[in-house]
């Protein structure tokens, strides 16, 4: 049995005319600390026999230093580096013949420590990217809807905010970038027309990622939020003449939070808010029962559980994804619609990195 030293490797039986071609390096991004993990393309020349695995090189780019991770299949991830050190990458591929050669380096990649920042208080903040953060993942929920006092053939309920998420998101460390989070709306008591929106939640700016606020109740319109992002889902409605639910002469469920994947439940009217007000979809917070009572709002840790729907007049909506439950009135964190002269659920935005191996709407987004 022969052996040779082969693109860094020890292999038995060498054949160089059927060990795999090399494979074609992509992009190497921080996954951990102490890790990155680097994706690449298949040769198309697997050489004598099929490709049994892959070997990452990982080289520091001060000391020279060597680190190898294998895997099946792209992506490859290279563990026990050193935080803040910067390397690169290449690729090999593996047949029952030996190992082929190296492909070419990728871009130079930094290891950096998994990290989060959540806002939830309304208002306008600066978030400053930590050193060694090149990319995050965002979600951002807007703010629910007021609700107002009966007033004749007056919906009550207000809308739920919707939520919007994105993914590996490039930012440049040190830099500043601008977060709002909508309050949520605010009642006007026995006023026409009645009561204010939620407001927006965004990072950056409504055209990058955005919760949108829940419509106040009004006698025309009481819409759930839309949202901006790679993902998400809208708000639901609270019991008004525009959503699915009947208009009687005192009506006013809120509607739930949007979901990671699908809407917020719609608020119920009257007193009988069972199969008005259904779950929301996708782990969106559940409407609010009729009369007065608020929708659920939305959990910012990943997708979970849905918010289940309020069963009659004197229910609330539960929450979302570990979102809270609507109040008597008030629309529950984060939000969810309000019910009768209340005010909804505030908004909220979080940001979690490295984006690129932490993503909504469940990938390592829980609290670490």
């Amino acid at each position: 049995m022969s052996m040779r030293y082969q693109a860094g490797f020890l292999t038995a039986s060498y054949f160089p005319l059927k060990v795999p071609n090399a494979p074609t390096i992509g992009t190497a991004s921080s996954a951990s600390a102490t890790s990155v993990a680097v994706t690449f393309t298949a040769p198309s020349d697997v050489g004598g026999g099929a490709i049994t695995g892959y070997s990452a090189v990982a080289t520091d780019s001060s000391s020279g230093a060597t680190f190898i991770g294998t895997g099946s299949s792209s992506p490859v991830t290279v563990s026990g580096l050193t935080l803040g050190n910067t390397y690169t990458v290449k690729v090999a591929a593996t047949n029952a013949f030996g190992t082929g050669p190296l492909s070419g380096a990728s871009n130079s990649v930094i290891p950096v420590a998994q990290g989060q920042q959540a806002f939830t208080t309304a208002g306008t903040f600066s978030w400053i990217a930590p050193a060694g953060v090149s990319s995050i993942s965002v979600v951002a929920v807007g703010g629910g809807g007021s609700g107002c006092l009966y007033l004749s053939n007056y919906n009550t309920g207000g809308g739920g905010g919707g939520l919007g998420y994105t993914n590996n998101y490039s930012v440049t460390a040190g830099n500043s970038y601008t977060v709002q989070v909508g309050a949520g709306g605010l009642p006007g008591g026995n006023t026409n027309p009645p009561v204010s929106n939620g407001g927006d939640s965004y990072f950056v700016s409504t055209g990058v990622v955005k919760g949108g606020g829940g419509i106040s109740a009004n006698p025309n319109n009481a819409a759930g939020g839309t949202y901006t992002g790679t993902g998400g889902g809208n708000g639901g409605g609270g019991a008004n003449v525009t959503n699915p639910n009947p208009v009687g002469s005192i009506v006013g469920g809120g509607g739930g939070a949007g979901g990671y994947s699908g809407t917020g439940g719609y608020g119920g009217v009257n007193n009988s808010g069972n199969g008005l007000n259904p779950a929301g979809t996708g782990a969106g917070g559940g409407g609010g029962g009729g009369v007065q009572f608020g929708g659920g709002g939305v959990g910012i840790l990943g997708q979970g559980s849905n918010g289940a729907g309020a069963s009659g007049n004197a229910d609330v909506g539960g929450g979302g994804s570990g979102g809270s439950n609507g109040n008597s009135g008030l629309g529950g964190a984060y939000g969810g619609g309000a019910g009768y002269n209340s005010t909804g659920g505030v908004g909220a935005v979080r940001i979690i990195w490295p984006g690129t191996t932490r993503s909504f709407p469940s990938t390592n987004t829980g609290d670490l």
